[in-house]
């Protein structure tokens, strides 16, 4: 089994091909069975972002997975997925360890050091793991993603030379529309984006702050961990005519402030769109008075961390690549050696029958005594190049041992142990 990432961003497709394929409320958990569903694809985690959709899949063999995952990715467009290949990206393999492990560390981030994309990428692993979409493979690169990004944070100072979306959105609008401090503002969505961005709004000075959101009891919550004031969703309207910074972060798959609604507001606004599919309505950022930052703005200005930081972070990267193929060199030979202990056992065993067919005057003691040494000998032959065999593996290139065993001793493993590439391939 292989490990694969198909996925599109900021820096491969335009905000509208990347609204159509995000993902939003249970639609993960639908699209997750319909992947799994797939003849190559057999074990899943999809993250989606404001700025990312990508599947990390294990498949049975490279373009046949592409061309699973491509086609439920393309099918969420409406569109074949030739007319949109050209957007997707792809990792195989090394490449796809190596860009997890970047992901969450926020190196791959429109943002480069944010610290939000390992909570996303936490929340989708564990989505993956409630529909039983993540197996063995996927358990064990998500943890490892996780583990390295938190090392990344700890151990280098990205995370400070970087910035979160919100508050890059932030200095972005602040620039044109000047200081936000002791200005109202609101956010309207109460998840993680929404409870990140009241945190930067109350940090940045702003105030009154005000929280909206569809659940009100979840505004509720949000608003008394930041000292904020709750708002039903219906007065959203006229709670528009109170403030002077809006920050929307919804779920919603439809825009919740269209034209006529801030028009309607009657005065200057600064408008930050942090959602995906945008929670603000084409036209809306050609009202006078009003100025919006939306992530395809902020994917065409946001500047990159210090370059010693990021460096930094690389060479952690580049050592837990290295740790976690180690790791995968070492699972991969197991069915091997397992399967070599297996056929010794069929051989001792065919022998041991064989002896008692012959020799029917042994007693039950003398039978046990020669099985018993039979299998201390074939276990003592055996320890010496198990035990290699599983530290030449872990070694780059240790593949062909397990495989050249395998030829040695014509075993045979289950279909789902076989080499992906010994499997047919389907060619998208």
């Amino acid at each position: 089994m292989n490990l694969l990432v198909v996925g599109m961003s900021h820096r491969t497709a335009g905000m509208s091909l990347l609204e159509q394929v995000a993902l939003t409320g249970d639609e993960a958990a639908d699209v997750l069975a319909e992947l799994v569903a797939q003849p190559y694809v057999d074990e899943a985690v999809i993250l989606s972002t404001c700025n990312r959709v990508e599947v990390y899949a294990a498949v049975s063999a490279f373009h046949g997975g592409l061309a699973d995952i491509g086609g439920v990715l393309a099918s969420r467009t409406g569109r074949p997925v030739h007319e949109i290949a050209a957007q997707f990206y792809v990792h195989y393999e090394i490449d796809a360890v190596r860009h997890a492990f970047r992901v969450a560390s926020g190196l791959d981030s429109m943002v480069v050091g944010e610290a939000q994309i390992l909570g996303q990428l936490r929340d989708a692993y564990g989505v993956a793991g409630e529909q039983g979409t993540a197996g063995r493979l996927l358990h064990e690169l998500m943890q490892q993603a996780l583990r390295v990004g938190k090392r990344v944070h700890a151990e280098t100072g990205i995370d400070r030379a970087g910035q979160s979306v919100v508050s890059a959105a932030l200095a972005y609008g602040q620039g044109v529309t000047g200081s936000i401090e002791h200005r109202p503002a609101l956010v309207i969505g109460a998840g993680a984006m929404g409870a990140l961005s009241l945190a930067t709004l109350k940090r940045s000075g702003a105030g009154p702050l005000f929280v909206t959101n569809r659940s009100h009891a979840r505004a509720e919550r949000l608003a008394e961990l930041h000292g904020a004031t709750a708002v039903p969703f219906a007065e959203l309207p006229s709670l528009l005519e109170r403030v002077d910074v809006v920050v929307s972060a919804t779920a919603s798959p439809e825009p919740v402030l269209d034209a006529a609604l801030v028009a309607g507001a009657g005065r200057a606004l600064l408008l930050l769109d942090l959602a995906l599919p945008r929670d603000v309505a084409a036209g809306v950022g050609d009202l006078p008075d009003v100025t919006l930052v939306d992530i395809e703005l902020l994917s065409e200005s946001l500047s990159t961390t210090a370059d010693a930081e990021e460096r930094a972070a690389e060479d952690i990267v580049v050592a837990e690549v290295e740790t976690f193929l180690t790791w995968l060199r070492g699972a991969d030979v197991a069915p091997t050696v397992a399967a070599l202990r297996a056929r010794a056992d069929e051989v001792v065993g065919a022998e041991l029958r064989r002896l008692a067919q012959r020799c029917p005057e042994m007693t039950d003691e003398h039978r046990a005594e020669v099985a018993h040494s039979i299998h201390r000998i074939v276990q003592r032959l055996l320890h010496q190049p198990t035990v290699r065999v599983r530290q030449l593996a872990a070694a780059p290139g240790g593949e062909a041992y397990a495989q050249a065993l395998r030829e040695l001793f014509d075993l045979r493993l289950p279909t789902s142990e076989i080499d992906p590439a010994a499997a047919g391939e389907v060619h998208p």
